[in-house]
């Protein structure tokens, strides 16, 4: 997926296994980040910025959705532990990540192998991809105001 691509409507199910689609928001810009696993110092930080920046987020008409390769249970876990006011999808099979183009091969210690490359999608109120955080470009710890830094 690149910028002016169409996102799909279905997007998966959340962690109480609701379908979660993006025509549930209408009028919303979605914040759609991909994050390799729950429960990591990186994808807390990044969840936390979120749940911090959540208010700041909402009044400029952001909804965020969260992707990640764990379980449903995993993602109950983790939402609780940490107050997350939003849904996780739990994309066990890695469809989505797939479709985006976020399942990816790394690198570690020499050792390759298939994993989420973090990665958000601002999706605005039609549908279409206007800005994507790559990588690296995410910056966990201060990710809400670097999405509403960016217009």
């Amino acid at each position: 997926m690149q910028i002016g691509d169409k996102a799909p409507d279905l997007l998966g199910k959340d962690q109480d296994g609701k379908e979660i689609r993006l025509s549930d928001y209408p009028g919303k810009k979605i914040a759609l980040y991909f994050y390799p696993k729950d429960n990591t110092s990186g994808c807390t930080a990044e969840a936390c910025s979120l749940r911090d920046g959540i208010g700041a987020l909402s009044a400029q008409g952001y909804q965020i959705i969260g992707v990640s390769k764990d379980s449903a249970k995993s993602h109950k876990g983790f939402i609780e532990k940490h107050s997350l006011p939003f849904p996780l999808i739990a994309d066990t099979e890695t469809s989505l990540q797939q479709a985006f183009g976020v399942w990816v091969e790394k690198s570690m210690y020499g050792r390759k192998y298939m994993g989420t490359e973090r990665t958000t999608f601002i999706i605005n109120e039609s549908g279409t991809i206007e800005r994507i955080f790559r990588g690296k470009e995410v910056k966990t710890k201060d990710h809400a105001d670097q999405i509403l830094s960016d217009k």
